[in-house]
């Protein structure tokens, strides 16, 4: 039977400010990426995330970002491979305190927003966050893009990692997401991005902005919680799946050999 992994973004309220239907979507993904407080979350956030997947029994992952609260880590940034690898190990191990404190292990890492996107073309970018993981627990799964640079420097590091793909996001012809301010970024019919995210699992291609149909590898879907009907519309990807006969399981699952 064919598996794949359902991943959400999680624990990323702050302070008096909260985004997203955490307790909810855990109900449905098999994976949970925990903000670590640069980006979004603090303390206490982090710490309701990790024991809110621990009593939905949804393996956990640290989620981090760039030092940019305002911008909610969507801004790139300019930074030294030194401080990658700095950023990776503070944020890991903030959450890996979290995580340990309920009995827990980290699963994954996967670097959020702009941090994500310039690691799947910067090599030496995405070298640096997998030697920060690395560094940390050579154990951990690195989670990135599918077919980018990023998999390739994990994969050159020694680390094991898993592809990612996202059932709501357009594709350039080059396999990168579309940005946010171009057209097409987002599917918004729900249907389709369902149908897609189907074909991405069991063919292996999806069809870009242009209409080409390229390859893609997908260990673990992306799903967003951040929005009215992201409750639903998760819930409808992992029916859709299960009834195709693909099982749901975490990424440890999907990858081992």
């Amino acid at each position: 039977m064919a598996k794949v992994d359902l991943n959400a973004d999680l624990g990323e309220s702050f302070g008096a400010y909260t985004l997203g239907m955490d307790a909810e979507v855990l109900r449905y993904i098999s994976s949970a990426n925990i903000a670590c407080g640069f980006h979004a979350g603090d303390p206490l956030v982090m710490q309701k995330t990790v024991a809110l997947a621990k009593s939905a029994s949804t393996a956990i992952g640290a989620h981090p970002g760039f030092p940019d609260l305002m911008g909610f880590g969507r801004r790139n940034m300019t930074i030294t491979a030194q401080e990658a690898k700095a950023y990776i190990k503070y944020q890991v191990g903030a959450l890996w305190a979290f995580a340990k404190a309920e009995g827990l292990k980290l699963q994954h890492v996967k670097p959020h927003g702009a941090f994500y996107n310039m690691a799947a073309k910067d090599e030496k970018l995405a070298a640096a966050i997998c030697e920060g993981i690395f560094e940390v627990d050579p154990e951990l799964i690195v989670l990135g893009l599918a077919g980018s640079a990023h998999i390739t420097a994990a994969e050159k590091v020694g680390l094991r990692c898993a592809s990612e793909v996202f059932a709501d996001r357009g594709y350039m012809d080059d396999g990168t997401l579309v940005p946010r301010s171009m057209p097409g970024a987002m599917i918004h019919d729900k249907d389709e991005a369902i149908e897609r995210t189907v074909r991405m699992v069991k063919q292996g291609c999806v069809e870009t902005i242009s209409g080409k149909i390229i390859p893609i590898k997908a260990d673990s879907i992306c799903v967003h919680g951040d929005n009215p009907d992201a409750v639903g519309f998760v819930r409808n990807i992992r029916e859709k799946l299960i009834a195709e006969g693909v099982a749901v399981v975490p990424i440890a699952e999907v990858i081992q050999a």
